[in-house]
Order: C-alpha cells, then structure tokens, then sequence
C-alpha cells in the first residue's frame, strides 16, 4: 500500500495557502485540506510492516517541530512537475523526519533514495504543459515567490494511505500520533 507520515498545518497556514492557491490559474490545485507536510512517503509498505510501525510511533514523544515557510519553488525545472511552498529545514524539524525515516526502515520498509526536501504541495501539472500554463506559472512565481506565510508548531503526526486516482491522489486518515 502507498503510505506517508506528515504534519497537518495550522488553519492560518492552510488558509494563507489557500489564498495563494487562488492565483495560481494552472494545474490541478491541491484541495486546502489535503495540504500537509510529508515527512516520509513508503512507495510500497505491507500491512504488517505498517501495524509494527504504528506501535513504534504509539511510544514515540518527540517533540513538536516547526514549521515556517520561505517563499515558492517548483520540482522539476524545464518540465516542472508541481509548484510547492517551501519549509524552512528547521533542525528539530529534520530530525523529526531522519528518525521517523530511520523507524520506517526497521519496520521493513522500503524509502525512495533521494534527500528530504520539506515542502507543501500546492499544485501538480501534467507531464508535458502546454507553454500558455509555463507562461501562467512564471507570472505566479514572479508575483508570489517570495511569499511570507505564517509559522507554526506542528503537534501531531499522521500516517496517511495515498490512492492514485486519474484526477489525483486521495488520502485516508489511518493514524495520529502527538508529537508531544
């Protein structure tokens, strides 16, 4: 099954989001409550790696992290993939996210090779988009790149399933933890 552990954002830096999603007129624009910061994402993860997972993180307490944005950015340059808000690598907030990843592996699990960078979704684009929506998103990045978006402190953890669907993914709740 696809799975992730992220931190919900507050209502203030969803709605701040939101609000910058408004002027974004291209792609398929992440709905407001499924925003969240992934922390660890497991491409395949069986069931009973992830039951042994959430008994390891039923016993973990540690600590809230913060969470503070510094401006927009994209994935994918030439072709980009998705326009994201992002996070500032708090060191609490890294090490947050190096054990989680670290528990995952004891747990059995398989994690994509490739560097944490942390980051809000706002928006995904097709594989090839068409130059009027490249043109789109230079204009929304020139405007709202530097964007200042309220800080906060995540207290909770989440372990999500993720179900691709031709519109996008869908996200279902399995988990909460406190962080704290």
């Amino acid at each position: 099954m696809r799975a992730f552990l992220a931190l919900s954002l507050s209502d203030d830096q969803r709605g701040a989001l939101s609000d910058l999603q408004d002027h974004l007129r291209c792609g398929r624009i992440v709905d407001e409550d499924d925003l969240h910061l992934t922390l660890v994402f497991f491409a395949q993860a069986g069931r009973d790696a992830l039951e042994e997972l959430d008994l390891t993180l039923g016993l973990r307490r540690p600590g809230p992290a913060q969470v503070a944005f510094r401006g927009l950015s994209v994935f994918g340059s030439a072709n980009p993939r998705s326009v994201h808000a992002a996070v500032v690598p708090d060191p609490r907030l890294m090490h947050l996210q190096a054990g989680l990843a670290s528990a995952a592996r004891r747990c059995g699990i398989a994690l994509p090779h490739r560097r944490f960078v942390p980051h809000v979704t706002l928006a995904r684009f097709a594989h090839r988009m068409p130059p009027e929506d490249h043109a789109r998103l230079g204009r929304f990045l020139s405007a709202h790149g530097d964007a200042r978006l309220p800080a906060d402190v995540a207290a909770d953890l989440h372990l999500y399933r993720s179900t691709l669907h031709p519109d996008g993914p869908r996200y279902d709740l399995l988990e909460s933890y406190p962080l704290a």
